[in-house]
């Protein structure tokens, strides 16, 4: 069982094929390693530091025994859980039903309302989302993402500046994703 003291670590699984799909991001005071510490299986995913990056680990034993010792411990870590299954879930059906762009719409959306404040219409997210982060995301290329971002900026949607990419309205990118699901 691992956790981020300091820096910022990627949560990703290469295809056979080699192709990176990318995950999640952990930042500080974010754990990695708990579902091999609980159950014993080997991992599930690849953590690649982003930044320079501080771990401490703890051994199964060890991590298994806290959970027993401090149960607000292990219902955190069950929130945390269920947290990462409710995403799995949100993301396989985005990868199931919608096409490349709407995908990418998606994303954006997911990101913008993980930075927004919770009444806001506004989000900004910063710093830039690279383009191959979230293609590897959301499955499909860097290309598409750059055309899906152009076209957002000319509908008003988006705007790139120095250091963030600020989603001007929210609520419309919102619609333009659920217009798709509703299908």
């Amino acid at each position: 069982m691992y956790f981020v003291v300091d820096g910022r670590a990627r949560v990703v699984n290469f295809s056979l094929s080699g192709r990176e799909i990318s995950f999640d991001d952990i930042e500080n005071g974010g754990v990695f390693g708990e579902l091999a510490a609980l159950d014993g299986q080997p991992r599930s995913a690849t953590i690649v530091a982003l930044t320079d990056t501080l771990v401490a680990s703890i051994s199964p034993d060890t991590f298994v025994n806290l959970l027993r010792d401090h149960p607000d411990m292990a219902i955190n870590l069950m929130r945390g859980l269920a947290k990462i299954v409710r995403a799995s879930t949100g993301r396989i059906m985005d990868l199931s039903t919608l096409g490349a762009h709407n995908r990418v719409h998606s994303e954006i959306l997911r990101e913008a309302r993980s930075c927004a404040d919770d009444d806001a219409n506004e989000a900004r997210i910063s710093p830039i989302p690279v383009h191959a982060d979230i293609a590897a995301r959301v499955s499909t290329t860097r290309e598409t993402v750059a055309r899906v971002l152009s076209d957002l900026a000319k509908q008003g949607l988006v705007k790139r500046q120095k250091d963030a990419l600020v989603v001007l309205d929210l609520e419309r990118l919102e619609d333009l994703v659920d217009e798709v699901r509703d299908f």
